[in-house]
């Protein structure tokens, strides 16, 4: 992985020439979920991959050849090839790399997954297991992790006070691997919540 603490590219940037052989890029922003998303199944896939962060307030023009609504996460292969919207780019990196299975085989266990993603809360408080999708770490769970991260910078940890097994879930995610190491501190996400909130052009590259 290179470039995930890189400035962002804005308008008047050159665009990034083809994607390295044996490589995917993928096209984020540090403090996107969507895109912390797609990050976290590639960390925990182990796929390599080169990061190009977009800065969401100034976007380069040649982005939107990339993706026509001009968001991230967007992948794209050796090929030219562009995938883009995070539960979509997530899907097609489990199914398209070998290693660590993040969606099960079985159709209608994938779709019980999907089922949960659209009713979590209720669901883990039913579930007799840490994670979502079972005892062991899924998909589900990366995407919704994202979210569940930047509580304490919104100050809204007692949202979680009354559900006990949420909480164990949050302190289960946060030693896996690949939710670690992908882990934004509470006082960096505040910093770049400030100045997003003032439409800052610096917003997405606080703290480098």
């Amino acid at each position: 992985m290179s470039a995930g603490s890189a400035r962002s590219l804005a308008k008047g940037s050159a665009p990034p020439g083809p994607v390295p052989e044996g490589l995917i890029r993928v096209y984020s922003m540090r403090f996107c979920p969507f895109a912390q998303r797609t990050l976290l199944v590639l960390k925990a896939k182990g796929i390599r991959h080169e990061i190009i962060n977009i800065n969401l307030k100034n976007k380069p023009e040649w982005f939107f050849k990339k993706n026509p609504f001009g968001l991230v996460p967007v992948l794209e292969n050796s090929q030219g090839q562009l995938i883009y919207e995070s539960p979509i780019t997530c899907e097609y990196l489990d199914e398209a790399y070998p290693g660590k299975k993040l969606l099960p085989d079985d159709p209608y266990e994938k779709a019980c997954q999907k089922m949960v993603f659209e009713l979590f809360s209720k669901v883990l408080t039913n579930k007799k297991t840490t994670f979502f999708g079972g005892n062991s770490l899924s998909m589900i769970d990366y995407l919704i992790w994202p979210w569940f991260e930047r509580l304490e910078a919104l100050e809204l940890n007692d949202c979680v006070d009354h559900t006990p097994k949420l909480k164990l879930w949050m302190a289960a995610m946060r030693e896996d691997p690949a939710v670690s190491a992908l882990l934004n501190e509470a006082n960096t996400l505040r910093g770049f919540l400030n100045l997003y909130l003032q439409n800052s052009p610096e917003a997405c590259d606080y703290g480098l």
